[in-house]
């Protein structure tokens, strides 16, 4: 079990690293929200199954989605296809 734990804290710390460093705002959020589920498997491994659902819902479902709908209506999510398009 502890070799799992040491998988998911490098993986934790792989995407904070890759956060900070892409460019492209679309890929940010969804290492964001896979931080964030491992982040919930976390807490429900150090018996804490409060913190995991909120960690669930609010770090992977209502933040991703208000970034999201940030994106859209900053329109990023349409100019970044088109750059990668050229």
């Amino acid at each position: 079990m502890a070799v799992f734990e040491y998988i998911l804290m490098g993986f934790l710390v792989i995407c904070a690293i890759s956060v900070s460093f892409s460019r492209n705002l679309l890929n940010s959020i969804l290492i964001f929200m896979s931080y964030s589920l491992v982040m919930s498997i976390i807490w429900i491994l150090l018996e804490s199954p409060d913190l995991a659902i909120t960690e669930a819902a609010v770090g992977a479902g209502v933040t991703s989605v208000l970034f999201f709908v940030t994106l859209k209506k900053i329109h990023a999510l349409g100019e970044e296809d088109e750059e990668t398009d050229e």
